[in-house]
């Protein structure tokens, strides 16, 4: 697939505005994942991209227009392990 580069970024957003920035969101091209979530967030976005450049163009350039959003900070996945759930499925066994 080549889409190399994970990142999850954190927005903080016009509550008011909120279907409309969800909406925005998902019409990016990388976008997979948008989850309402408590803490210093309002809602996190797990998004992919084949590049460091195309990831900050995803950033800066389309997330950072959407309308109502207040802020955003972005975490770049350099390694990821996960292990096996004995109440959730694997991945591979369909």
């Amino acid at each position: 697939m080549g889409y190399n580069v994970k990142a999850l970024t954190g927005i903080n957003m016009d509550t008011k505005k909120r279907d409309h920035i969800i909406s925005e969101l998902f019409k990016i091209d990388g976008v997979r994942e948008v989850a309402e979530v408590t803490g210093r967030f309002d809602i996190l976005v797990t998004m992919y991209s084949k590049s460091l450049d195309q990831m900050h163009k995803m950033v800066s350039e389309r997330i950072g227009r959407i309308e109502g959003i207040q802020s955003s900070e972005s975490f770049i996945e350099m390694k990821s392990r996960a292990k096996a759930m004995p109440y959730m499925p694997s991945k591979d066994s369909d």
